[in-house]
């Protein structure tokens, strides 16, 4: 029997303090652009089913009742208690939350209460950019005070994220961008900005990912189709992750799904690269195993780290969670049955990936 007792989730985001009915729960759940199927629900997915399957005995509801019966008791709960009978029924002992998203989200310490662990805060770039922006005058100024919040995050933060992947594609050049450059293209983004606009210019993206790099934090990326497509192809970071190699800062692939197996090539390459196999399982539910194990073909053990990616509702954190550990235990067991694998080999394996690898990467420990 594989046990993986504590859990650091590397990657995930608050959750909401509001009371939600069916519509926007769904609309958490299962992020799309349109509304489901006609006679369907956004339920009727793969992360659909494992909400019902392991978030309503929480909630003292049998597993897979009605989505309707799980809102039901949901509400009459109330959000704060249902959210704390989720999370810290998730087994989940530490989060690292990327507090970049806007919205009525708990952020690292609120989050950590209610789930009785520890919380560490990850800082998104392009919002720290924003935000800088809105107290510089000029293009000098706005450069100078960038520079220096990220020296100042780098002193509290456990880690910087990027969504370059999202806001352009990862198919940037390698290199940091000159000073004139990043004038010229700093002067641009801020005379045609609106409050709210965070960087989309391929030279600031590059610039940001750069004095991330400098600060000796680990950097995550986000790649796969939650961000752009076959843009954010983690492959497409080879170059990059060459520049970076040997400069003290290790780089998180964040996702990858489809693109999983290239995250785990590059993290078998790359001393320095590590691949998340999070969100991946939460969006292949039944599936998770299958993809777990395609993870563990290519990348090192040592550079496998668990998170839920979950952002919004508490039962993403619970999903993330039960899947990883029911995934981890069927692949490790499996090969332990097969003789594969010593059962020492395969305890020691889950510890690394569930906590051990992101206590390391992240100075937790």
């Amino acid at each position: 029997m594989i046990e993986t007792p504590s859990l650091v989730d590397q990657y995930c985001h608050g959750v909401l303090r509001t009371e939600l009915g069916l519509g926007t729960f769904e609309a958490q759940l299962a992020r799309t652009e349109g509304p489901p199927a006609p006679g369907t629900t956004l339920f009727d997915t793969q992360t659909g089913f494992a909400v019902r399957r392991w978030c309503p005995p929480l909630l003292g509801l049998e597993p897979h009742c009605p989505p309707a019966r799980y809102l039901a008791r949901r509400r009459e709960l109330g959000v704060l208690e249902a959210g704390r009978r989720l999370l810290r029924g998730s087994g989940i002992t530490a989060y690292l939350v990327d507090t970049g998203l806007p919205g009525d989200l708990t952020g690292p310490t609120e989050l950590g209460m209610a789930g009785d662990a520890e919380a560490h805060e990850i800082v998104r770039l392009e919002q720290l950019a924003e935000q800088v922006a809105d107290t510089s005058g000029t293009v000098e100024s706005f450069l100078a005070n960038l520079a220096e919040s990220v020296h100042a995050a780098a002193a509290h933060a456990v880690a910087f994220t990027s969504v370059a992947g999202v806001r352009h594609g990862l198919a940037l050049a390698p290199e940091p961008p000159g000073p004139g450059e990043v004038r010229d293209a700093a002067g641009r983004w801020l005379a045609a900005r609106r409050v709210g606009d965070e960087p989309g210019d391929p030279v600031l993206l590059r610039h940001l990912l750069w004095i991330a790099v400098a600060s000796g934090r680990p950097l995550q990326l986000h790649a796969g189709l939650a961000a752009a497509g076959t843009r954010a192809d983690p492959v497409l970071l080879t170059d990059f992750v060459r520049a970076t190699a040997g400069l003290g800062t290790d780089l998180v692939l964040l996702h990858g799904y489809p693109y999983h197996r290239h995250a785990a090539h590059l993290a078998g390459v790359f001393p320095h690269v590590y691949a998340d196999c999070g969100a991946a399982l939460v969006r292949t539910g039944a599936r998770a195993a299958t993809v777990l194990a395609e993870i563990l073909e290519l990348a090192p053990f040592g550079k496998i780290l668990f998170s839920s990616g979950a952002r919004g509702l508490p039962e993403l954190h619970v999903v993330g969670a039960h899947l990883f550990r029911e995934a981890l235990a069927r692949v490790l067991g499996t090969w332990v049955a097969e003789g594969a694998w010593s059962p020492d080999d395969a305890q020691r394996v889950a510890g690394l990936i569930a906590s051990g690898n992101a206590g390391r990467v992240y100075g937790l420990v």
